[in-house]
């Protein structure tokens, strides 16, 4: 883990301690189709490193509704966040985005997902390593599957990056969600060296390359 998240997190965790609300376990293979007010929704789930950085570059998304921070893809039932940061429980730090795709497509979301971390490097992003940071598509259906493969091997083939795309694409089976104070993490610790130094520069090339995708 960067060494620049611990300080933090155990502040955070301390501060936290309170919360009785610990992790909620979806099967989310399919998404609610309907909200209360008759909009359609559907629901992706990335993974792209730490998932403080994932969550902030998508709730700045024109057309998503909402952003979990959570943990899939692992073997342990209901893993804390200690668990996974062991790299031992085989879970992903991943982000679950709600999203109205009358406004912003799964495939426009696969979009931002790639440019907005390496893809390249095999369970790590930067300084934070373990295979909890891995780059990885956890599909909801076939459809996703299928537009996840086309645009992995797009992506591949752009000479965007020198080396091969290593990015997983798998089965989205459980999604646990993280502990409280994983959520919003970035809009409520804005000033923070991690959120400085690492997000910052990830929601820059954000607003850089997709500045019609912004909400407003």
């Amino acid at each position: 883990m960067d060494t620049m998240r611990a300080p933090f997190l155990l502040i955070v965790a301390l501060c936290s301690a309170f919360a009785t609300s610990l992790y909620s376990e979806s099967l989310s293979t399919k998404p609610d189709p309907m909200t209360n007010n008759q909009t359609k929704v559907d629901t992706a789930t990335f993974g792209a490193g730490c998932f403080w950085c994932v969550e902030a570059v998508f709730q700045r998304v024109s057309g998503v509704t909402s952003v979990v921070s959570g943990y899939t893809g692992g073997h342990t039932k209901y893993p804390t966040y200690q668990d996974v940061t062991t790299g031992s429980t085989g879970h992903a730090e991943v982000a679950q985005i709600t999203f109205d795709p009358s406004i912003v497509t799964f495939s426009e979301l696969l979009d931002i997902f790639w440019m907005t971390h390496d893809p390249t490097t095999l369970n790590r992003q930067g300084n934070d390593v373990g295979t909890q940071y891995r780059s990885a598509i956890f599909y909801h259906n076939d459809m996703q599957k299928a537009e996840a493969e086309r645009s992995k091997k797009l992506a591949d083939a752009s000479g965007e990056w020198k080396e091969s795309i290593v990015t997983e694409i798998s089965p989205l089976d459980k999604f646990y969600v993280a502990e409280d104070y994983h959520q919003n993490y970035y809009n409520l610790n804005k000033y923070q060296p991690y959120c400085q130094f690492v997000i910052n520069p990830k929601l820059e090339k954000f607003k850089k390359q997709f500045s019609d995708k912004i909400k407003n």
